[in-house]
């Protein structure tokens, strides 16, 4: 099974990462997106990223210059129809990822292999609406795209062995790391990583300690790149309730109850860097606590 073009649906924060590395990588890309302002975003921010690569001496500017062309946009999604791999990246809310595979199917080849970028949705029932659940799986990246090594790989039931083996194998062309997780909520990173995240947010709801000693305590105390507040305003606060309320559904214990804190800052549209104010307020030179 050989896979030379890629599509790719969304431009957001997952998807413009994964068209960067699959580009650099030598596979020619197509990035779609309802919104043509998202994709000039997108390309904007590729070139950004590789500046710095080539900034950093890991990319070659001539390699940045040949991986930029490769990567074309389009806002019809049946464009995507004549790739050879599709790789859905948007939004966490299964309706939305069931209504663009349900759209694109029909224009598929039909050795097409279809994937789901998708943190912790059931790969299994997001196969199961389309016409090739045996060519369907999920191949979770990691954010952000460009640094981060690992990507989860996750058989559907109906998964055969050739269209694993395939992406399996792309992993290995990006030069990153593959992990296989067996299909349950959240699968490996986010069923570990959330609750985490989820307690420091219980242990502010508490009172127990400030944003500032949370984050401290964990980069100093358990040695994180990052305090677990400060990587929920990374991740978006909207996407670990989402996280959250996957796992408390799915596997029905009340340790994955999302603390109503998260559930209060994401009503009041304080979903992190992205809007400005999460955890922290980004609104001025230096992120400031909001708690």
């Amino acid at each position: 099974m050989s896979i030379q073009t890629v599509g790719i649906v969304g431009a957001g924060q997952m998807g413009n990462g994964i068209a960067h590395v699959f580009a650099l990588a030598g596979y020619d890309v197509v990035l779609n997106d309802l919104s043509q302002d998202s994709l000039n975003k997108a390309l904007a921010l590729i070139d950004k990223n590789m500046v710095r690569q080539v900034d950093r001496g890991s990319v070659s500017a001539s390699d940045k210059d040949a991986a930029q062309k490769r990567i074309s946009t389009t806002l019809t999604l049946t464009d995507l129809g004549q790739t050879d791999l599709v790789i859905e990246a948007a939004t966490e809310k299964e309706a939305v990822k069931q209504a663009i595979f349900e759209d694109l199917t029909p224009h598929l080849k039909p050795e097409t292999i279809l994937t789901s970028n998708t943190s912790s949705i059931s790969i299994t029932r997001l196969a199961s609406r389309t016409d090739r659940p045996e060519k369907f799986m999920g191949f979770h990246f990691m954010n952000p795209v460009p640094i981060m090594q690992l990507v989860e790989l996750i058989r559907g039931i109906a998964t055969d062995e050739p269209t694993f083996k395939a992406c399996s194998d792309v992993v290995d062309r990006l030069g990153k790391t593959s992990a296989t997780s067996e299909d349950f909520p959240a699968f490996i990173v986010n069923r570990i990583l959330m609750p985490m995240i989820n307690e420091a947010i219980y242990t502010l709801y508490e009172g127990v300690g400030s944003v500032t000693s949370i984050d401290t305590s964990l980069k100093l105390g358990a040695n994180h790149p990052m305090g677990p507040l400060e990587l929920a305003d990374f991740i978006g606060l909207d996407t670990c309730l989402a996280i959250m309320n996957v796992l408390h559904d799915g596997l029905a214990d009340t340790k994955y109850r999302p603390c109503p804190l998260l559930t209060k800052y994401v009503e009041a549209g304080w979903l992190g860097r992205k809007t400005k104010r999460g955890f922290y307020d980004y609104r001025g030179e230096t992120p400031v606590p909001t708690r």
